[in-house]
Formats: structure tokens, C-alpha cells, sequence
């Protein structure tokens, strides 16, 4: 398990780098700032670490091609701007890299890769394989093809899907921020910056803002969103300000700058990580404290019993959120049920469910087989 004392044996590193860091305020490339960073990351491959980096910036690059003032505000108006600025930006990348003797390789990912459990296992496959012959890969979000219901959202959370599927050791994301405080450092002078956190509680998630910056989409919500994934496949994660030269250099060193996110000991298995991450949650049951009591500490399914409230119109087949009286997300997994009919049986015991349903398909609302915790 990595901690900041010991970061400097971490192997595989993602690397993500925000809009806000890539760009000047004018909207253009901070070419200045690729450079060094292109040069900090080849030297630490140069060391024997394998790289990855995730990096946001086509649209930028394209918007600043095709002459736009404003971000475009519809989805193909982005696209085009994406279409654009992903040729440039990888153009970049690769002329920087390969001054450095470094090779890249371009991989655009989209929903579809983590929803389809065959491309997921796929695109690790494909990642694996260029790591292993010395390539650092350039990944972005296929922004010039995805739409709402395919786009992963935001690159903070498409860092942690790339840092699960491929089990590095360590996520950086290099934003405008120095890190996770304990109010808004632009509002409250008292916010003290959070060094360490090694349990997302519903607290911590509250301490998440909205957008960093106009040019940026990822605010610290996502961010912490990237944490509860990267966390709990075994991956350790620092947030850290961008700005600043060599902050990967000195977030290996183990330097007490940003925040570290502990992970957990145990890394999920890979149908585990992609039942957890890698598929749209399209609900939410609660459940009492005796069942959480029972998922936590026996290792149980979800019966009927100790669900006290439903939330959302999902299907039977889909992915569900299970959490607390309190709010705080426990476990995922694949229902059983439709929610009107888990609405029509909560609390009810198992040998009820064939009177007020008319038949019994299932004992359990989710089989501990399909079910993943995430505390």
C-alpha cells in the first residue's frame, strides 16, 4: 500500500493534466508547460516506470484553431471543435516526447469502452501491450464521436477507469487546485488544505466544489468521484496544482503537497472493478442498519428485508447503488428486480415475495456474487 512515504516505488503512474493547466487564459496552448512536463514524465521513463497520460485540451486546441472566442455550448459544435484540436494536441505530444527519445500512442476512449465488459477487458489488453513495449500512452475521451449517454464525463473520472483497468499503482491529477480543503479557499481564509484523507465519507464528499474554471470541467466533485474509484482498486491518488515545475517529480519524492487519497488494500477483481465502475448506476436502494451491518461484516446479498426506501426507474439486469440511512454509499450491483417491484417488496421477508408478487424469480434483490462493496 502506497503512502506518502513510500510513493517513490510506485511503477505504473497515470498522469492526468487538466484544460486549466494545458491552457493560458487566453485559451491557447501553454506550450511552455507541455514541454516540461513532457520532459519530467520522459525522465521518469528513462527511470523504468511505466507512464500513462490522460490529458484534456482537444477541444481547447481546436477552438483555438478554428478561431472561437467562447466554448461551444452544443455537442457537435464540440465535436468539431475536438476533431480539430486532437490532431493537434497529440501533433504536440509527439514532437515533444520524441525529443525526449520517448514513443507515444494515441487512445481515445468513450462510455461504451467501460459499459461493454468485452471492450473493457479490450482496451486493457491494448494498454498493457503498448506499456510493455516502452510506449507512453496519450489518452484522451473520444470527444469528437461521444455523445451525453456515452461520454464518461469528464477526465478525472476517465483517469481513474484507465488507473483500474490497467492496475497502476498511482493516479496524479494535476489541476488549478492545490488540492482538497476544508471550505473554499476562494470565499473562506480559514480553509485548511486536507493532506491526507483515507476514508471518503459522505463529509468529504460534501467539502466538493463546482468547476475549477470556465475552460475546465471538472471540478473538485469529480475529482472525488475519481478517488472512490481509484481507491477501491487498489490504486493510490494525489491531486496536486499543475502550475507548479516539477510537481510530479516531488509528488514521488514525497513531498507533503496536495492531497493524497489512501487506497485500500485489496484490489477488486477485474469483473468486480468494471461491475463497480464501469457501468452506469441507474438507481439507488437504502438499507437499514442491520443490512448494512450484514453486507459489511458477513459478506451477505441484499434481501428485501432491510430495504427501506427505492429510488430511480431502474430495470432488472441494471447496476444499483446501495446506501445508508446516512446517505453514504456502500455497494453496487446488478438487481435482481425492477424498482416497482422492489418498492412493492422492501422490508418484506423472503418466503413474502412469491404473495406480493405473484411469483418469486429470485430470493435476493442482488446476489453477494454480483455485488461489489466500496467501503
Amino acid at each position: 500500500m502506497l503512502t506518502r512515504e513510500n510513493l517513490c516505488n510506485a511503477k505504473r503512474i497515470v498522469v492526468k493534466v487538466g484544460t486549466s493547466t494545458l491552457t493560458h487564459a487566453t485559451g491557447k496552448l501553454n506550450l511552455l508547460r507541455i514541454e516540461k512536463l513532457a520532459r519530467e514524465l520522459s525522465d521518469l521513463a528513462n527511470q523504468g516506470k511505466q507512464i500513462i497520460l490522460v490529458t484534456s485540451g482537444a477541444v481547447g486546441a481546436g477552438m483555438d484553431r478554428l478561431g472561437l472566442k467562447e466554448k461551444p455550448k452544443t455537442i457537435p459544435e464540440k465535436q468539431a471543435a475536438a476533431a480539430v484540436g486532437q490532431g493537434i494536441l497529440l501533433h504536440i505530444y509527439e514532437k515533444m516526447f520524441g525529443e525526449y527519445g520517448q514513443i507515444v500512442g494515441q487512445v481515445l476512449l468513450t462510455r461504451a469502452d467501460s459499459v461493454n465488459r468485452k471492450r473493457y477487458t479490450n482496451s486493457r489488453n491494448t494498454l498493457m501491450a503498448l506499456l510493455n513495449q516502452g510506449v507512453i500512452p496519450i489518452i484522451n475521451e473520444n470527444d469528437a464521436v461521444s455523445i451525453d449517454e456515452l461520454k464518461i464525463g469528464d477526465n478525472d473520472t476517465l483517469s481513474a477507469m484507465v488507473a483500474s483497468i490497467i492496475d497502476a499503482d498511482l493516479l496524479i491529477i494535476l489541476s488549478d487546485v492545490e488540492g482538497v480543503y476544508t471550505a473554499n479557499p476562494q470565499t473562506d481564509p480559514k480553509a485548511v488544505l486536507l493532506s491526507e484523507i483515507t476514508d471518503i465519507t459522505p463529509g468529504i464528499e460534501e467539502l466538493a466544489g463546482g468547476p475549477g474554471t470556465m475552460r475546465g470541467t471538472g471540478g473538485m466533485h469529480t475529482k472525488i468521484q475519481a478517488a472512490k474509484i481509484a481507491v477501491n482498486s487498489g490504486v493510490a491518488m494525489v491531486i496536486a496544482t499543475g502550475g507548479r515545475e516539477g510537481i510530479v517529480r516531488e509528488v514521488l519524492e514525497g513531498n507533503n503537497i496536495g492531497t493524497i487519497f489512501i487506497s485500500k488494500e485489496n484490489r477488486l477483481q477485474i469483473r468486480k472493478r468494471w461491475l463497480a465502475f464501469g457501468v452506469s448506476v441507474s438507481g439507488r436502494v437504502t438499507v437499514d442498519t442491520g443490512c448494512e451491518r450484514a453486507l459489511l461484516e458477513g459478506g451477505s446479498s441484499l434481501l428485501a428485508a432491510g430495504v427501506t426506501d427505492v429510488n430511480g426507474d431502474f430495470e432488472q439486469g441494471n447496476t444499483i447503488s446501495i446506501v445508508n440511512e446516512g446517505g453514504r454509499e456502500l455497494a453496487r450491483g446488478i438487481t435482481n428486480y425492477c424498482a416497482e417491484d422492489v418498492k412493492k417488496i422492501m422490508g418484506a421477508h423472503t418466503h413474502d415475495i412469491t404473495q406480493l408478487l405473484g411469483s418469486k424469480p429470485y430470493d435476493e434483490i442482488i446476489h453477494r456474487d454480483n455485488l461489489v462493496l466500496l467501503v
